[in-house]
């Protein structure tokens, strides 16, 4: 560990950290040995979103470094759920829900986090400790720590407070406290990672180990992923951008970023991918022609990691190909613009012989413009899309 540059100077140069407690403490307990930290994980859909994807880069960084991780799935929690963040209160779960929404999260993280070696990254569910807990001992055991006036001052409480916050939610910061005094007890857990939203609860478990153990243990936000006018990422007029490709195509995934904004393309840069900030800096030095290609390579390296490298590829030649791009990636089709009907580009595209064997295709489901399933009366895009018919068949298709 002390030869290794301090994980810290690494995510502070990359822009990770928005708020750390006793930070020169933590600072050199990172570089004097392995710690064990944790990063919790609501099972509120049966995949991640990329909002979850820069707690795994961080979580991918802290282990490179020699620390291991502990990846709590908040299959307790999510039976109360979350205020942070929110001005309504969240739909309750069915116990076999978030299980399976758990068992899909697993999968996933395995792609990203290493679970085999020394410091091999390990995931535990809260429903484990919380579902049986006697709620008399709770209150001894835990709320006594607790001050009611503090807790109100929270962000997450504040922001609740004119709608209505439940006693359910109050519950919230207590039960993730706990989380980590019982990660602290089982497996030596020090700290404590998430988005910033979350600094009141994270602050709450930090405090409440040092109270009942005596021992340190600390707390660190990272930057939400937003954009530079403050909206979040990884929203889009069809709904979350998602790790699972069922849900966001590979293609769908790659062009999100591909449209990424040209003042946040460094941040994203720095935040979701491995690329070395000396060759971000190079990349991201210019504002003209020469932020395309820049951006290219960020929708690239994130496809590559999400989805392997093979589907980034081919995400970006179908890219190239419909947007003016490469010869040689897909076969283009230049189609009269005046042609406007899906029926109509597969005949004139040569890929069906008549209107009634098209639109048979496509009432039996066998065509689809980009990643969107056809119709016989969808509304084409402007300019150019890839088109496919079958599994076998890719075309880009260009309105001229």
């Amino acid at each position: 560990m002390a030869n290794k540059e301090n994980v810290m100077d690494t995510l502070r140069a990359r822009g990770f950290i928005k708020q750390t407690v006793y930070e020169d403490e933590l600072y050199e307990l990172l570089g004097r040995e392995s710690v064990p930290f944790y990063i919790g994980f609501d099972p509120t859909a049966d995949s991640l979103h990329v909002g979850h994807f820069l707690q795994l880069v961080a979580m991918r960084y802290m282990q490179q470094a020699g620390h291991k991780p502990i990846i709590l799935i908040g299959g307790g929690t999510a039976m109360v759920g979350d205020p942070s963040g929110r001005t309504d209160m969240r739909a309750m779960m069915t116990k076999e829900t978030i299980a399976h929404h758990v068992e899909c999260f697993k999968r996933q993280m395995s792609k990203f986090i290493s679970f085999e070696g020394e410091n091999a990254a390990v995931i535990v569910n809260n429903a484990d400790w919380l579902l049986g807990l006697n709620y008399i001992d709770f209150l001894r055991d835990v709320g006594v720590h607790f001050s009611v006036n503090k807790m109100l001052t929270a962000e997450c409480f504040k922001a609740r407070m004119e709608r209505g916050l439940s006693f359910l939610e109050f519950n919230y910061m207590l039960m993730q406290a706990y989380d980590f005094l019982v990660l602290h007890r089982e497996y030596g857990c020090s700290l404590e990672l998430g988005g910033d939203d979350q600094w009141s609860n994270i602050l709450a478990g930090a405090d409440l180990i040092r109270r009942k153990e005596h021992k340190p243990a600390f707390a660190m936000t990272f930057e939400l992923l937003t954009t530079s006018e403050g909206k979040k990422m990884g929203k889009t007029q069809k709904g979350a951008v998602w790790l699972d490709e069922n849900k966001t195509s590979p293609y769908d995934f790659y062009q999100y970023w591909r449209n990424t904004a040209d003042d946040d393309v460094e941040k994203v840069f720095r935040l979701l991918t491995f690329v070395p900030m000396e060759e971000v800096k190079e990349l991201c030095a210019y504002r003209d022609e020469r932020m395309n290609a820049a951006k290219e390579r960020l929708a690239f390296e994130l496809t590559a990691t999400v989805h392997g490298r093979e589907a980034a590829e081919t995400a970006r030649a179908q890219a190239r190909a419909a947007f003016g791009g490469e010869e040689g990636e897909l076969p283009v089709k230049e189609i009269p613009a005046s042609v406007d009907t899906l029926i109509g580009v597969l005949v004139a595209a040569g890929l069906c012989k008549s209107n009634s064997e098209a639109r048979r295709l496509i009432e039996q489901g066998g065509v689809s413009v980009g990643d969107e399933k056809g119709s016989a009366d969808m509304t084409l895009p402007e300019g150019g899309f890839v088109l496919h018919k079958g599994k076998k068949t890719h075309i880009a298709v260009k309105r001229i």
